[in-house]
């Protein structure tokens, strides 16, 4: 083969990966797309912000859930939100842990997924834990930005989210963030309340931001877990007690 037939070739090459790459590109920032204007359609429809507060703090907003039953999804159980960051999603539920990884609210299949609850815990947030899962993100979507607490100051200036569900509004007061590997976690069951004072202890050693919050006898626990790039399986949890 000549130099020239083998320019070419390397040419036509080149122009195959580039293309493919920017085919990749356009495919996966169309996911992203998609998906924000999903969630963009979810809040116009059935969530509008007051301007008030209540006694603990919590932002006064009117969900309809009957509207997000009737036309998104029975599956929606709650609403997650952390002001002054992209945490604002409904949070479903199905009976693994697969579904709504790779599908929207509607059931619509999206590799960036939905938040949604660990099956093994009830629905109204009532179990002494209840742990939510969601996709890291690098746009910041999704729990992209919950390893921000790896930060003092990102906690500092987020020390508290929100849960609003169709029972129950809360407050949650974060107490514990560390990376933790989905093998060492899934090992411990640190997803069943029989093993939160392990869980406690865990958290507690390895937090990457310093709060006066302490669990106490009774308070219920919402642990929120997203992938984290620390190693292969790594995942960065956030500990935090519900205040109601």
């Amino acid at each position: 083969m000549n130099k020239r037939i083998l320019l070419w070739v390397l040419l036509v090459a080149a122009l195959a990966v580039f293309g493919y790459s920017g085919y990749r590109y356009y495919e996966i920032h169309m996911i992203y797309v998609s998906q924000q204007e999903a969630f963009d359609v979810i809040r116009d429809l059935a969530v509008s912000d007051g301007e008030g507060e209540d006694s603990l703090g919590i932002p006064d907003r009117d969900i309809d859930w009957d509207e997000l039953h009737a036309n998104v999804s029975e599956d929606i159980i709650g609403w997650i939100y952390s002001p002054g960051t992209p945490i604002d999603y409904p949070i479903m539920r199905a009976d693994d842990y697969s579904f709504f990884l790779s599908r929207l609210p509607d059931g619509t299949f999206n590799a960036n997924g939905s938040i949604f609850l660990d099956f093994n815990h009830s629905p109204d947030f009532s179990d002494p834990l209840s742990v939510i899962y969601g996709h890291h993100m690098r746009s910041g979507a999704m729990f992209g930005t919950l390893n921000g607490y790896r930060q003092q100051s990102f906690f500092e200036d987020h020390p508290v989210m929100f849960l609003y569900t169709p029972q129950q509004n809360y407050r949650i007061d974060l107490m514990y963030g560390f990376v933790v590997a989905e093998g060492e976690w899934r090992r411990r069951a640190f997803m069943f309340q029989e093993n939160i004072p392990e869980l406690l202890e865990f958290g507690a050693d390895r937090t990457t931001f310093s709060s006066d919050v302490r669990f106490e006898e009774g308070d219920r626990i919402l642990a929120m877990s997203t992938c984290e790039y620390d190693f292969d399986d790594a995942r960065y949890v956030v500990l935090g007690i519900l205040r109601y």
